[in-house]
């Protein structure tokens, strides 16, 4: 069987930090995309996208952008097909698929959730995190054939090492 695993929590709680964890535990090539805070001074203006293959950088969402808007940010959708779709993309080259996050941001991306859609269909083991509350067709799709973890402060750090050595396992 594939590993599939999805981690969930509340917003700030580690998930982000967490998968970056395992990833540098997994001992596997990993490919996928990471989404991590954009701060100015103690202040968060918005959330980059990192291609865990590649390197490249871009702006998933911030205040100044022209897409469609959640909260009090805006998604930039050229740069969440162009890195984030593209990334998860070129992951099906790897070991480990990794999807940072599945949410409601990234889901305003037809590519992107296709994407996603191509690396489930694989046989490729992965790692997403998953939007706590998102009832996204894709979202439930995940809920329903992935292993859910709900992320908590008490239970963060032990996550990695076990999500890491159930990976390593499977190789």
């Amino acid at each position: 069987m594939v590993l599939r695993i999805a981690v969930t929590g509340h917003p700030g709680i580690g998930k982000t930090t967490l998968v970056q964890k395992v990833a540098a535990l997994s001992g596997v090539h990993v490919g996928g995309v990471l989404a991590r805070d954009k701060r100015y001074k103690d202040r968060r203006i918005g959330f980059e996208l990192l291609d865990l293959g590649s390197g490249a950088t871009g702006m998933l969402a911030d205040e100044t952008g022209d897409g469609p808007q959640l909260g009090k940010y805006r998604v930039r959708l050229d740069d969440l097909d162009q890195v984030g779709a593209k990334a998860v993309e070129s992951a099906l080259n790897s070991d480990l698929i990794i999807v940072d996050e599945i949410g409601p941001m990234e889901l305003s991306s037809r590519r992107f959730i296709l994407a996603v859609e191509k690396a489930i269909a694989s046989p490729k083991p992965m790692l997403v995190v998953l939007h706590e509350w998102s009832n996204h067709r894709l979202a439930k799709k995940i809920r329903g054939s992935f292993q859910v973890i709900t992320v908590t402060e008490e239970n963060r750090d032990a996550l990695v090492e076990e999500i890491a050595k159930e990976i390593k396992g499977k190789r």
